[in-house]
């Protein structure tokens, strides 16, 4: 009697088991600031995202797949030429997400890591079309322009991609040591030509200070 009673317990114990194995691999958690999209082994990639919070799924048959939709950085050093043939070397920094929304479409169409895939070529080719129109001085006394233009080319590009760019800005700009020490022998070529304008007006002032008084004696002694 008391083997019987033990194999029905053991029986119920399995029955249990199982069904809170198969309870634990039919939920899945969505953590805040992501987003999921089900793989389904028979009808593929759903059409629909599941927001954060617990959900369900089919155990072994569907898969969820997890986004990060929070704003990311992410670094792209390119090295290009300028309108006069200079060498840049440019490090932009992207503050990126992806469109919720287009979550199902951009894993199908790029994968999950679309940043990677998408990003490092889309901001090369916007770069170095921007730069082209440029040359190097203006790309120093015009980094503001430089910036603004690839921002706005690249968020209208990287939008066919499903991604939104809440910041794009230029970190470095660097050129080749033999122009870098060209510009910096002008400004200072500059700075001294200033300086010398500077004391040349000082020195005429100075004279027309000490000539003012003997043109108010020679009026004075012309009334008289």
């Amino acid at each position: 009697m008391a083997a019987k009673v033990f194999e029905s317990i053991g029986k119920f114990g399995l029955v249990l088991a199982i069904t809170g194995g198969m309870m634990n691999s039919a939920l899945y958690n969505v953590d805040a600031g992501h987003r999921a999209v089900i793989f389904d082994q028979f009808r593929g990639v759903q059409d629909f995202v599941e927001g954060e919070g617990t959900h369900f799924l089919i155990p072994w048959v569907q898969k969820p797949i997890i986004f990060d939709c929070r704003s990311r950085p992410y670094n792209v050093p390119v090295i290009t030429g300028s309108k006069n043939l200079q060498k840049v070397n440019i490090t932009l920094c992207i503050l990126f997400r992806p469109v919720a929304s287009q979550l199902p479409w951009i894993f199908t169409s790029i994968g999950q890591d679309y940043d990677k895939r998408a990003l490092p070529s889309v901001t090369t080719e916007i770069l170095k079309s921007v730069v082209a129109h440029f040359d190097a001085g203006e790309l120093i006394t015009q980094r503001e322009l430089v910036s603004r233009q690839v921002r706005d080319d690249l968020t209208e590009r990287a939008a066919n991609f499903g991604i939104i760019l809440d910041d794009v800005s230029l970190t470095h700009l660097t050129f080749e040591k033999e122009f870098t020490e060209m510009v910096e022998a002008k400004q200072v070529a500059q700075q001294e030509a200033e300086k010398i304008t500077v004391k040349f007006y000082d020195r005429i002032k100075m004279k027309e200070i000490k000539l003012k008084p003997l043109r108010i004696s020679k009026k004075m002694s012309t009334y008289s």
